[in-house]
């Protein structure tokens, strides 16, 4: 049990963690330029996403809600089988899942602020904490995949 309450108090911080990069994004980018902090490479820019990733589904605010619900439910339900005991994925997933789940409920869109680009030639759409929470995750459970046994 005390590695489910640290994955629980790890997700409530991350979670914190991307409420507050949020807000401070929205204070200081709302309403502004984009703030080159690498030029050509990173800018820190407000958007307000009333979607999912990249833009995908736009207006659909409520069943994104639905949808985010569902995933947090049904990974808890099988969590056993998805991580096998890696705390960490499971900490980022829920990390990230809730804390785009709280801006769609309480704000009816996701701030989104991180810009990657390659100049002109290439660009990323915008993420936050969240979206590198969830990000991350998967990637490590796809690394851990190559690690079982047969």
């Amino acid at each position: 049990m005390r590695k489910a309450a640290l994955t629980i108090v790890g997700a409530l911080h991350l979670v914190l963690l991307d409420a507050v990069a949020k807000e401070v994004a929205a204070a200081l980018l709302k309403g502004r330029a984009a703030f080159r902090a690498i030029p050509g490479f990173l800018d820190f820019a407000y958007v307000e996403n009333r979607g999912c990733a990249w833009g995908m589904f736009q207006g659909a605010v409520w069943p994104l809600a639905a949808f985010g619900i569902a995933a947090i439910g049904f990974v808890f339900w099988k969590r056993k089988a998805i991580f096998e005991g890696a705390a960490l994925p499971e900490c980022l997933f829920y990390a990230g899942v809730a804390g785009n789940l709280i801006d769609r409920v309480f704000r009816g869109f996701v701030i989104d602020f991180i810009d990657f680009h390659a100049g002109d030639f290439w660009h990323f759409p915008c993420f936050n904490v969240a979206d590198v929470c969830i990000t991350f995750s998967a990637g490590l459970l796809v690394l851990a995949s190559f690690r079982k046994k047969v």
